[in-house]
């Protein structure tokens, strides 16, 4: 106390060590500046960089389903937009934008005041130009050291820039949720318009969605964003950009999207395999991409809607079995795909990606090869034991015919006979015509080869069947029609010289005969519907994969069931479950009439191997007018 009498503690320290001691705390304060000052990324020219390239999905008719990457689309200036949508974004981002050189006290102020009595976040005191910053050259982590550096950089920003080059950088850069990257990109995701023509209603939608683009997303919840939408316009009537009257019509007509990405989650295996494909067309992608494909909406609607049909008889948690369809038409333009029963719960695409065994459905290339090497549909094979290199194999049904035509040994899908034919006309020549025909995966000369022993995909094996059904040397499987970037066509799909008629002499009719049989009195018959078809069924060993490929005159269509953990499935069979699949699926592709669709207690529940009734068989004028109706 008596330090204090005397003159307090200043006097008691001394001028000097008062101001050594500013001094100190200068020196400290300028140390910590200059070090985060010399820790700024702070690129040459300040130029805009641009992340990954995006690409835009859309069906042949225009619909956008899917994006990937980030789109960015078009920089534009802040005198190419409508004044609202301006006014917008600074009411709702930062109203003091025009006044403040970069950081705002009395926004930080407000924030704080705001932020301490409600207990928690609720507004932030960053600027516009400390978002660009942050956006330009900083990471995401909120740190001390990262506030500091974001206010220095808006300071030196403010220097460097005038307020409409900081706000158009801004909104050219800035998220609004559904990968968009951008003001454009925005307009374009959402509305299917240029941000230059949006509505007042749509510019305060886009504005709102900048502080919370995933959670706020229109694509997640439209209310949640036509609510948010409709505080921004009275931030903007408040702020005196719009007057209440003009605020009150806008939320009478509030914006709805025009298109919604990625609103349909089964289509992005599709979606994914495009995206493939055009990375493969391409090489290393400069540019934001507009990529038309061949999806069919309403048929890859009617593919959906078979899986959910059929869900139940599927299966559900360590007991489920997957499923995977293709559709195609006879030039090998995808039309649907699925690739699993659930996108969301897995990516993985069973259609492209899943390498199974396709059993009996491999028999095709070995009844190729021999109607090539002079055998006929009519030609006899006997059905007996058979023993190649010490391997004996056996029929599905443990039973042996005896004397009969190639047409009931393939109908009936016998092993004996196609083993037989396989050791008569060569592995190597059964091989080669699979490998003519699309399939790319490692095939072997051993004895099991005919009985489809090794794996293959559902898109390439469903491509081999489409070139039989077109009867053409081979079907390479397609997704995308044209690939546009940089305002022209970077890439057009042209029918390769494959698909030239008669290219290759296939005994095309001998081989649809045969595959009809199938359909009309073999192991196929579950999957006959109103219209003339043809298909075989395929089963690997111990029921672990069912398949039926099958065909009309315009459309081809394979299916796959089985484990993802390659467990067998008690009861599997191609002519079970995968061929009802097939023909619930084309029954409502082609919307027969009511006799014939696949009623609801014919899907549920039906074993997997459940059993078909005989069908009268077809006379050979029958057959005859089938196939002239089938394939005109």
């Amino acid at each position: 106390m008596k330090v204090f009498a005397r003159g307090g503690l200043l006097r008691r320290l001394g001028w000097k060590d008062v101001a050594l001691a500013i001094l100190s705390a200068l020196v400290a304060i300028s140390g910590v500046l200059g070090y985060f000052a010399y820790t700024l990324p702070l690129p040459e020219g300040f130029a805009e960089t641009q992340e990954r390239p995006s690409m835009l999905l859309r069906t042949e008719g225009g619909e956008v389903y899917a994006s990937r990457g980030r789109f960015r689309g078009e920089t534009l200036r802040v005198t190419d937009l409508p004044p609202y949508l301006v006014h917008a974004v600074v009411a709702v981002e930062d109203r003091r934008f025009y006044e403040h050189g970069g950081i705002d006290f009395r926004g930080i102020g407000r924030a704080l005041a705001v932020n301490i009595g409600a207990g928690a976040v609720r507004e932030g005191g960053s600027t516009i130009t400390q978002q660009l910053a942050k956006l330009s050259f900083l990471e995401p982590d909120r740190t001390i050291k990262r506030k500091i550096q974001d206010m220095m950089l808006a300071l030196w920003m403010e220097n460097r820039l005038g307020k409409d080059d900081i706000l158009a950088r801004y909104l050219n850069q800035v998220y609004f949720g559904a990968g968009a990257y951008g003001i454009e990109a925005a307009a374009w995701r959402y509305f299917r318009k240029s941000a230059r023509s949006v509505k007042l209603s749509e510019a305060a939608m886009l504005a709102g969605l900048i502080q919370a683009p995933s959670a706020l997303s229109p694509v997640n919840d439209l209310a949640a964003a036509q609510e948010r939408a409709s505080l921004v316009l009275g931030l903007m009537a408040e702020q005196g950009y719009i007057t209440e009257e003009e605020a009150t019509a806008a939320r009478r007509t509030p914006a709805v999207l025009a298109v919604t990405p990625d609103a349909h989650p089964g289509w992005n295996y599709f979606a994914d395999w495009t995206e493939g494909s055009a990375g493969q067309l391409l090489g290393p992608m400069t540019a934001d991409l507009v990529v038309t494909t061949t999806l069919d909406p309403q048929i890859q609607e009617a593919a959906e809607a078979t899986v959910r049909r059929w869900d139940s008889a599927l299966g559900q948690g360590d007991e489920a079995t997957q499923m995977a369809l293709v559709a195609m038409t006879m030039d090998g333009a995808v039309v649907a795909m699925v690739g699993g029963r659930d996108y969301a719960a897995s990516q993985f695409n069973r259609a492209t990606q899943a390498l199974r065994q396709p059993g009996s459905a491999f028999k095709l290339f070995v009844y190729l090869a021999a109607l090539d090497a002079g055998f006929s549909p009519d030609s006899r094979a006997v059905d007996e034991p058979v023993e190649v290199e010490g391997w004996r194999p056996r029929n599905y049904s443990g039973t042996y015919r005896g004397e009969v035509t190639l047409r009931t040994a393939f109908a009936e899908s016998i092993n004996t006979v196609a083993v037989k034919l396989t050791e008569h006309v060569g592995r190597d020549r059964v091989i080669g015509v699979a490998r003519l025909l699309g399939i790319t995966t490692n095939l072997q000369p051993t004895p099991s080869l005919a009985l489809g022993s090794f794996e293959v995909r559902l898109l390439e094996l469903t491509g081999a069947y489409a070139a039989i059904a077109a009867d053409v040397k081979h079907v390479e499987p397609y997704g995308i029609r044209e690939i546009r970037g940089h305002g022209q066509t970077l890439w057009e799909h042209q029918p390769p010289a494959s698909m030239k008629r008669g290219v290759l002499p296939w005994k095309r009719d001998q081989m649809v005969d045969m595959l009809m049989a199938t359909v009309q009195t073999g192991t196929g018959r579950a999957a006959a519907f109103s219209r003339p078809s043809a298909g075989k069924t395929g089963t690997s060993e111990d029921n672990r994969d069912g398949w039926y490929i099958g065909f009309t005159g315009d459309l081809v269509v394979g299916v796959w069931v089985g484990r993802d953990d390659d467990r067998p499935v008690e009861g599997l069979n191609g002519g079970g479950l995968p061929a009802r699949i097939w023909r619930d699926f084309m029954t409502s592709v082609y919307a027969a009439p009511a006799g014939e669709a696949v009623a609801a207690g014919d899907v549920q529940g039906v074993p997997l191997a459940a059993g078909d009734e005989p069908r009268e068989p077809m006379t050979l004028q029958d057959i005859g007018d089938v196939i002239r109706r089938l394939f005109q």
